[in-house]
């Protein structure tokens, strides 16, 4: 019996894309009294493996909180999988904006004292009376009202790149910093003024909205389905958004537009801008926002040293890791003094630029290269510094210039000295062949290779 992953992130997504079906990237949330969490989860596990469901899921005592990718022609069996529990009966699943068959490339459900970790003692509150669900158009309607005080209930970095107009965005790592912060700062208006609260899909919310009607809180709203069901219905209805720039989403793509408004910046050049980036340095990963001119500039990295790092020796960089806190055990996003343009907290809601017409340039349209797309990026071996690609389109010779780019990648510019195809050294390559060579950056599975047809 499968309780576990069997196959790798790049093994997955090579299966993916020869199925050629399309998937869906949704989430959902529930709050139920379950018994026996481990159980449940191997449940669970057994059921979606066998559909090609992937995502990262929380269980616990309290209930479930899950982002997951589902076949869309599995959509249905899935659904039910959810209907077998009672709790679960009529679930509302929020589907992504954008849609990436790559956003999740693992299943993995995780047993969790919590489901999200709120630092909160659920006996000393009665976490069932939460606070008035609101449809779209009743939370833009509450917007307009003088009366009412908004509150986002994510983190910095979450809301740096897109919030609801008039919104309170604590300058917080986590959801149980909020908590505390907010009630502080609100002890004032507990009486005569409306509390709304948001997040991305609705669960951080629901806890939120019972604490703070616990605290004395009178009138506490909050938005059903979170800021994924609201753009949902405002598409769906027509109404106007009262969100501006761009969803922070916790998968791969890390990020859904919502409005063309870009109300953040490069946290390097100062240049508008709200896509993020992790840092290269394997020692680092910071999360940070980075514009496509400071990408290739810095190499994808969120300071010189981690620039001068990745160019070490790949034993030297290890060596300097050992005994230190890093990479996936500290996670920090976004805070670095390195960092000349970050900005977090309370902020104004002036929009730096539309996305459409973006002071940033993409390097592409900068130096207006011409180029074919040829193939796409399947491994990258880090110790070698050795990356593997999927010639599709056209071919390959030793001496081309290519541009490989991706949403973290960015854009970067190499010439071909030396190819392997298909485990052999070889001039050229064509459609079909699977080709290796070196390359001092890391890859993506979500990058592509072209090749420059001018200079």
């Amino acid at each position: 019996m499968q309780l576990y992953n069997t196959l790798s992130a790049e093994e997955r997504a090579q299966l993916i894309d020869e199925a050629g079906k399309e998937r869906l990237t949704l989430s959902f949330y529930a709050y139920a009294k379950i018994q026996d969490p481990k159980k449940f989860r191997d449940e669970l596990f057994i059921a979606w493996n066998a559909l090609d469901a992937l995502g990262r899921i929380y269980v616990a005592h309290e209930g479930i909180n899950a982002q997951m990718s589902v076949p869309a022609d599995q959509f249905e069996a899935f659904r039910n999988t959810l209907e077998a529990y009672d709790f679960m009966k009529g679930i509302r699943l929020n589907v992504a904006v954008e849609q990436d068959n790559h956003s999740f490339l693992k299943l993995t459900i995780k047993v969790r004292n919590k489901i999200v970790a709120d630092g909160l003692n659920d006996e000393t509150f009665d976490v069932t009376n939460k606070g008035v669900h609101l449809k779209a158009k009743e939370f833009n309607e509450l917007l307009e009202d003088p009366n009412t005080i908004v509150v986002d209930f994510r983190n910095h970095y979450e809301s740096e790149v897109g919030h609801f107009e008039g919104a309170i965005t604590p300058d917080v790592e986590n959801f149980r910093e909020s908590l505390p912060i907010i009630n502080d700062q609100l002890q004032d208006f507990k009486e005569d003024k409306n509390l709304l609260m948001y997040c991305t899909g609705g669960i951080r919310c629901e806890k939120a909205s019972a604490y703070f009607k616990h605290q004395g809180f009178k009138n506490v709203y909050q938005l059903e389905g979170g800021i994924i069901e609201y753009t949902r219905q405002i598409k769906e209805e027509g109404i106007p958004s009262k969100f501006i720039g761009k969803n922070f989403v916790f998968d791969h793509r890390l990020g859904e537009r919502i409005t063309d408004d870009i109300i953040a910046q490069c946290h390097q050049c100062g240049k508008p801008c709200d896509n993020h980036t992790n840092c290269a340095n394997d020692a680092c990963h910071l999360l940070f926002i980075q514009c496509d001119e400071c990408k290739a500039a810095m190499e994808n990295c969120c300071s010189t040293e981690c620039l001068e790092t990745i160019h070490l020796p790949w034993e030297q960089q290890v060596a300097l890791r050992k005994g230190l806190q890093v990479g996936n055990k500290v996670f920090r996003k976004g805070k670095s003094e390195a960092l000349k343009f970050k900005h977090s907290g309370e902020r104004s809601t002036q929009t730096l630029a539309k996305a459409a017409k973006a002071e940033t340039k993409d390097i592409r349209q900068k130096i207006k290269v011409k180029k074919t797309l040829i193939g796409k990026a399947e491994h990258y071996y880090s110790k070698s510094k050795i990356a593997q690609f999927l010639i599709e389109n056209d071919g390959l010779s030793v001496g081309d210039k290519i541009l490989i780019s991706g949403p973290t990648t960015g854009d970067q510019e190499v010439s071909v000295t030396q190819i392997f195809v298909n485990g052999n050294f070889s001039d050229t390559a064509v459609a079909g062949d699977q080709i290796t060579f070196e390359l001092p950056f890391r890859v993506r599975l979500s990058d592509k290779l072209y090749k420059i047809l001018n200079t």
